[in-house]
């Protein structure tokens, strides 16, 4: 009844606005890729009516989820033959038994394939049938790209080279990967690009240099290549944009020249070379490369902080709780610090870990729904001692019926940060008044901020940062102007928006509208 009642419910939803299709997308998604709903043939009719009024970014959202599931064949082909982002996403991780992996093959384009020569946990029957597709795919055989070397560790753990190497990384930003200066390619008679002599080959063969054979968002040709390709005549200056985090990845100049077969003087396609822009030829999105290595150099350094910082967390509870053996109360409390203390810095270190996958386009978020009184509750339940030790009041609003279209773990996050910054700069006696408000398509949570706040505006808030941050305790380790452009940032990675006018902040996420969750509408409680 509950798997009847989940689909029914899905289908009967309002999906004619942008993000009732979103949702829906997602729904139907998530209950075929769990098996909760067969993948038959109006199920995916549907999908694939919902997918042209569906983001990109959803449906590469969506398709890192299959990686989690034992998804059926029929859902993974329609993402892997969807546009190139999102079928790299999709067939990075999938799992599919080797049956399943040779009936797809023959469906994917040499893109999909390039990604799937990446891999290394495919069947040797699998990597068989790929090399048989090698001719069709490109004319130089495939070269992996060599994996980074092992990171040297130790069983040490020094404080001091830590604290010197977060330093060196808000210095320098970081330690990006270094870019290709430049390469060679060829294209077949359609455009596409099927030969090149640099590595990584799979984010660039299989773009086309013909706009009408359809540019796929994240890597594009402009005019300039395209207008010369349908004239058989060579171009230069060109502009080529790649995705992605790679070596090859972000903006380039090329140039290019037709080729002819010698014998019967058919066009053949075009060989050309590409070279980085100079400094005055980049655009600002020639700088989105290196913003995305930055990010995941701050989180391989992030992942070297969780261990050794949950580790002092862990040995600090054992001597303050006794399981040692007895402890002298002095050293108790001590340890009681060090714990308390520690606890702040890994809030710290996620928060630094969730702004890098933000900054790097590498959030993973999940489908659900987050019925809104009770998880204001739940998050004032956890703030209750914040709020005892600055003296202040959460005012929660009253209970309704009324819920958002977002993962609840997504949602919660998001509002303990938001409500978190605001009560640490309360002073005692303030009252922080909180109230849902609904609207057409979204759920908002309105919240008068402390009298800090009153006197600044969006700009001086955000730029709040770690020397003008509050010392007091309870204050964000990482500063208030960190926290509040956190907020603002995963905010809008959850369709929403985070607003701050003269004393208001206003938090507007989605809101389900179905009659499984109660229509939230009316004014503020």
């Amino acid at each position: 009844m509950r798997f009847n009642d989940s689909l029914k419910t899905v289908l009967a939803a309002e999906a004619r606005s942008a993000l009732g299709a979103r949702a829906a997308y997602r729904q139907l998604v998530d209950l075929i890729g769990r098996g909760r709903a067969l993948a038959d043939a109006p199920l995916l009719a549907r999908l694939r009516q919902l997918r042209d009024r569906v983001p990109e970014a959803v449906r590469v959202a969506c398709a890192r989820s299959l990686a989690l599931v034992d998804a059926p064949l029929a859902l993974i082909e329609m993402f892997a033959t969807d546009t190139p982002e999102v079928a790299a996403a999709t067939l990075r991780a999938v799992r599919l038994d080797p049956p399943a992996w040779e009936a797809l093959l023959p469906r994917l384009g040499p893109v999909g394939r390039n990604v799937l020569r990446q891999r290394r946990d495919l069947p040797p029957s699998v990597e068989r049938a790929l090399e048989s597709f090698g001719g069709a795919d490109y004319r130089l055989a495939y070269t992996p790209v060599a994996s980074p070397p092992p990171v040297a560790t130790t069983g040490g753990f020094d404080v001091g080279d830590l604290v010197q190497r977060i330093s060196a990384h808000q210095r320098t930003g970081g330690d990006p990967l270094r870019p290709l200066a430049g390469f060679q390619f060829e294209t077949d008679a359609a455009g596409v690009i099927r030969w090149l002599d640099a590595a990584p080959r799979g984010a660039v063969i299989g773009l086309t240099l013909d706009h009408r054979a359809g540019v796929w968002a994240g890597a594009a040709v402009d005019g300039v290549a395209s207008g010369a390709f349908r004239k058989r005549a060579p171009f230069s200056g060109a502009r080529l944009r790649v995705p992605g985090e790679s070596a090859i990845a972000g903006e380039w100049r090329i140039a290019g020249v037709p080729m002819f077969d010698h014998a019967t003087g058919a066009f053949t396609g075009m060989r050309g070379q590409a070279r980085r822009p100079r400094a005055d030829e980049r655009a600002e999105r020639g700088l989105e490369r290196d913003r995305a290595a930055g990010a995941e150099g701050l989180r391989r350094l992030v992942h070297e902080l969780r261990t050794p910082t949950n580790a002092i967390a862990g040995f600090s509870e054992l001597i303050e709780q006794q399981l040692l053996g007895p402890v002298a109360p002095a050293y108790r409390e001590r340890a009681s610090d060090i714990r308390r203390r520690v606890g702040d810095l890994i809030g710290a270190i996620e928060d630094l870990d969730l702004a890098a996958r933000i900054d790097g386009h590498a959030l993973e978020r999940g489908d659900g729904v987050a019925p809104a009184s009770a998880l204001l509750q739940r998050i004032g339940d956890d703030l209750a001692p914040l709020a005892a030790l600055r003296g202040a009041e959460l005012a929660l609003p009253a209970v309704r019926d009324a819920a958002w279209a977002v993962d609840p773990n997504d949602a919660e996050r998001l509002i303990a940060r938001l409500l978190s910054v605001a009560l640490s700069a309360a002073a005692p006696g303030e009252r922080l008044t909180l109230a849902l408000v609904g609207g057409v398509g979204t759920l908002a949570l309105a919240l008068t901020p402390p009298e800090a706040f009153a006197e600044r505006d969006e700009a001086s808030l955000f730029a709040l940062d770690d020397e003008d941050a509050s010392r007091d305790e309870g204050a964000p380790l990482l500063g208030i102007g960190f926290a509040l452009r956190l907020v603002r940032n995963l905010a809008a990675e959850l369709g929403g928006r985070f607003v701050i006018a003269p004393g208001l902040f206003t938090l507007l996420l989605p809101a389900v509208e179905d009659g499984a969750a109660g229509q939230a509408s009316g004014g503020a409680t």
